[in-house]
């Protein structure tokens, strides 16, 4: 019997995975894998290349699938869209139960 417990870790984790997937798939990225997609790399110009149109897309998807309103005059924006990462942990601690 398996009496593994999930840890914030793994959650954050799969979710980064998850996320990384939906990046993909709802931007139509040609050429990339959600694999490619590292953690702490920007998700925004020098890094994944992605711009506030894209920003406006993955914020309904995300509002969407995971209940987590993200607006664009948000101050944190920079900040919440900094990296994979980032965004995950917004959404993790902002997931609509």
């Amino acid at each position: 019997m398996d009496t593994t417990v999930a840890t914030p870790m793994n959650d954050t984790h799969a979710l980064e995975a998850e996320l990384a997937s939906l990046i993909v798939a709802s931007l139509n990225l040609e050429g990339v894998a959600p694999g490619d997609i590292l953690p702490e790399a920007p998700l925004f110009g020098a890094g994944l290349g992605l711009d506030s149109l894209d920003m406006l897309e993955l914020s309904m998807t995300i509002e969407q699938k995971y209940g987590v309103k993200l607006r664009s005059d948000d101050p944190d924006n920079e900040r919440i869209f900094g990296s994979l990462s980032s965004l995950a942990g917004h959404i993790h601690q902002h997931r609509a139960s």
